[in-house]
């Protein structure tokens, strides 16, 4: 399992990276590792707004469908378009080619509710007890 440092993590399994007022939001590798083989993707459209711990898209793979939650509050301000024909990228490249969307960050406080590389991987490892 890959949990780069420099990045936050939420309980539900996403990772963001912001620099100034835009965030880079994603799933993680355990998380796509847990999914299996990703088939399908839904994102927000750009403009739309999210709020932090509320569903913003949906992710279909051979095992399962799931909601991906947003770690903090924002506006859309780009989707990673390349997703909806090749969704698998994410199992390929979840930190980097991988990446959902990007927001224009509403609250910039919301970062600190979440986890650094070390607390996440403490969290997949209680899980996995």
């Amino acid at each position: 399992m890959e949990v780069p440092p420099g990045l936050k993590y939420s309980k539900e399994h996403e990772w963001v990276t912001a620099e100034e007022s835009v965030a880079t939001i994603g799933i993680t590798d355990h998380a796509q590792d847990q999914l299996g083989e990703i088939v399908y993707i839904e994102l927000p459209s750009v403009g739309e707004k999210i709020s932090k711990d509320d569903p913003f898209g949906v992710v279909e793979s051979v095992k399962a469908v799931s909601d991906i939650y947003a770690p903090i509050s924002g506006t859309v301000a780009e989707v990673n378009e390349g997703l909806r024909e090749s969704p698998e990228v994410i199992n390929e490249d979840p930190y980097g080619d991988g990446w959902l969307i990007k927001i224009r960050v509403s609250d910039s406080s919301e970062l600190d509710d979440l986890m650094d590389n070390e607390e996440y991987e403490e969290m997949v490892a209680k899980e996995k007890e």
